[in-house]
């Protein structure tokens, strides 16, 4: 979204004439005091934070102060920036009057005046609970909240709560539904909407819990458990700075690219841009390239193996030390490594870190201890290693006993051979062992990315450490020729003071080197760790993609986004026992059960689709009505109901499910059931919904087409 530097309005109220009765000047006249007093702190917040921007920026890496230090100041400047540049005093959501005590004004983020005094209060921070948290029965010790409806940077409308008796002053201002309502009755975008202005105390207690162990956000169709996720994490990362600091941040686990897309907006809209958003596929290189797997049957198999066991069971048969002992006859003396000492080398090697890496921390003490049976004095270490490392014998035997593994070549090795899965996998029988086996050259599968993925993390990236190994010996390379050269400058220094002699000190002789260098490998981002884990539309993983997402959080964090009833597999466990069997520890699980998005006309035909197949599905019950009964027709009628719903509403967005035939159109999209998980959309024409099956994978389709709509249901057949 464009950012929009804004300038303090005169009037920061604008109502409709029909609302004249809210007009009063003794119902808005301390707010107009206040918004103008924070538009004006918003101007000048906003020159200091460009200017200390550029001051950062210009920073070298010095004076005490590390590039990660600098590049994180930039990053947090950046973000603190771009928020006020995004929004002006529409960063303020409303006010709360505590029955002692002046009001207090709550924002997107915390604003203070020139004075100290506390404009705006983060939406965050203890000090803003009560507004979100606070009921009638329950009211926090306020006596009302007013929330505000904005529009370009002015208020078109506003809301007054009474949450005690002393409240009810019979001002025309006091609603305490509207706000919410009219929220849910709003044309969608394509692009999620945080909550802050309307969030339910039920919906903000999930917000605002803490993040060991894993809690569980249940919840049906409609409940918002997606957008108080994403709430979630936003606040976690202010409550909890260690998770950016020191843990390695979070991660957001989508299920589908088009999910993604309509989140994204959300945590930047919440002061939060520093959390990564991935699907599973995203976790594996090879996953972009990954078909679906046909076979019920293979995929259920490889759902079954641990990952971590069988690519640990494989690495081990491709990685043996050599069985013979060798013998180097080297030009100061005969060198010997004993079968013994293979053995001895080769299990020494650190088993945290990556094959790839710790191959070459092997080699390394195989050249020492070469190195060491030369007792010649006069002969220099440094030539005894670079003679050892171009010795074939030596390098040959290494790399048979311990070569340079792809990840995807170990995995394909795997179901290539039978006899080597059979020993990785000593449980599986010979028939399932055969339906494994896959030609070579075959496409990965979705089934098959939880074991590329652990052997990424088992393996290391090859290319790295082959891109490291060619940083070696250009630094090598820098080292030798910047030698010669400083040598022949000193040699040819005729002046006083020697000055050139300063050449040979080594901090010198390092930076001069180190010109050269070639850059860095980049490091994988999703590769973890991470400090939080954040998994939407989770009822649909597989043991196995449960996994890898556990190796990435080693806290064993995790915000899990789900719903029972949606889960395309057989989900017979209840959430805590399918996690706690999976290893995670301290689960909380926390129900959402009512249905704000989806209407009770669209409710009262999917709710009996779902029950037809799952008699005890958890289906929320709905609180507001369309006005615009669910209707039938046939298929030929797809493009005529497009076609007239455009005409109709110039605003909103719409959704053809279940026909690959329809070709997207502006604000009308083209998606199956799975693609449309996680989305809303103003109008759903679910086209042929028998056609996605029978039993339970058929039922949960249907049930989530009829769900993604938010006013109107076409169901063609």
């Amino acid at each position: 979204m464009p950012s929009r530097r804004r300038c303090p309005v005169l009037d920061p109220f604008d109502l409709p004439d029909d609302h004249a009765a809210k007009s009063a000047d003794d119902l808005i006249a301390a707010d107009r005091a206040h918004l103008r007093r924070l538009g004006a702190a918003l101007s000048r917040e906003q020159d200091a934070l460009t200017a200390r921007l550029a001051l950062v920026r210009r920073q070298a890496a010095d004076a005490g102060v590390t590039a990660v230090d600098r590049d994180l100041e930039i990053r947090r400047l950046s973000a603190t920036l771009r928020l006020r540049e995004r929004y002006g005093i529409d960063m303020c959501l409303g006010r709360m009057t505590p029955a002692a005590g002046p009001p207090a004004y709550i924002g997107r983020a915390g604003v203070s005046d020139a004075d100290g005094t506390r404009l705006l209060v983060d939406w965050r921070a203890p000090a803003a609970e009560p507004y979100f948290a606070a009921t009638w029965k329950d009211p926090r010790g306020l006596l009302s909240r007013r929330r505000y409806r904005w529009n370009r940077g002015r208020i078109r409308d506003y809301w007054d709560e009474a949450l005690s008796p002393e409240g009810l002053d019979g001002a025309a201002s006091l609603d305490d539904q509207s706000a919410f309502l009219a929220s849910l009755d709003a044309h969608r975008t394509g692009r999620m909407r945080d909550v802050l202005a309307t969030i339910q105390a039920d919906q903000d207690a999930i917000v605002r819990a803490p993040s060991p162990g894993a809690l569980v956000v249940d919840g049906g169709p409609g409940t918002g458990k997606t957008v108080v996720a994403l709430h979630r994490a936003a606040h976690l990362l202010y409550a909890e700075p260690r998770l950016t600091t020191g843990a390695g941040g979070m991660l957001l686990v989508g299920p589908n690219p088009q999910y993604l897309g309509y989140v994204e907006d959300v945590l930047p809209s919440l002061g939060e841009d520093t959390v990564r958003l991935c699907t599973l596929r995203d976790l594996t290189p090879e996953g972009a390239g990954a078909i679906a797997e046909t076979d019920s049957r293979v995929a259920e198999l490889k759902q079954r193996l641990d990952p971590e066991l069988v690519i640990a069971a494989a690495v081990s048969e491709l990685t043996r030390p050599p069985m013979h002992a060798l013998r180097i006859e080297a030009p100061w003396a005969d060198l010997w490594v004993s079968r013994e000492e293979w053995a001895d080398l080769f299990a020494r090697a650190d088993p945290a870190s990556p094959h790839n890496e710790a191959r070459d921390e092997v080699w390394e003490e195989v050249l020492e201890m070469l190195v060491d049976q030369v007792r010649d004095p006069e002969v220099p270490e440094s030539s005894v290693r670079r003679w050892l490392r171009q010795d074939d014998d030596l390098t040959t035997t290494f790399v048979r006993a311990w070569p340079l593994l792809s990840p995807a070549a170990v995995v394909a090795a795997l179901w290539a051979s039978p006899a080597l899965l059979a020993r990785c996998a000593p449980d599986l029988p010979a028939d399932e062992l055969a339906l494994l086996h896959r030609a070579e050259g075959a496409p990965w599968t979705d089934a098959d990315l939880p074991l590329l993925d652990a052997a990424h993390r088992r393996l290391g990236d090859p290319e790295a450490v082959r891109e490291q190994h060619r940083r070696q010996v250009a630094a090598a390379a820098a080292r030798e020729q910047m030698s010669a050269v400083v040598d022949h400058l000193v040699e040819s220094d005729d002046s006083e003071m020697k000055v050139m002699s300063i050449l040979r000190g080594a901090d010198a002789r390092t930076v001069l080197a180190g010109a050269d260098v070639p850059p860095p490998f980049p490091p994988d981002e999703l590769a973890g760790p991470f400090g939080h884990i954040v998994v939407d539309e989770a009822q649909e993983l597989t043991d196995a993609q449960w996994r890898t997402l556990i190796a990435r959080c080693p806290s064993r964090s995790f915000t899990v986004v789900g719903d029972r009833a949606q889960a395309r597999r057989a989900f017979t466990e209840s959430w805590s026992e399918r996690l706690q069997r999976l290893g995670l520890r301290n689960v909380r699980v926390s129900s959402l059960r009512v249905n704000y998005r989806t209407p009770t006309e669209v409710m009262a035909v999917a709710a009996p689709t779902i029950r037809e197949a799952l008699p005890d599905a958890n289906v929320p019950v709905s609180v507001r009505e369309s006005g615009i009964p669910v209707r039938h027709g046939n298929a030929v009628e797809r493009d005529e109901v497009v076609d007239a719903w455009l005409a109709a509403n110039p605003e909103g967005v719409a959704a053809v499910i279940g026909d690959p035939g329809f070709a997207p159109r502006p604000r009308v999209r083209a998606l199956t059931p799975e693609g449309a998980k996680g989305l809303e959309f103003d109008l759903v024409v679910l086209v042929r919904p028998e056609a996605f099956g029978t039993g339970r994978t058929g039922a949960v389709d249907r049930y989530v087409a009829m769900t993604r709509a938010t006013r109107e249901l076409v169901i063609l057949r």
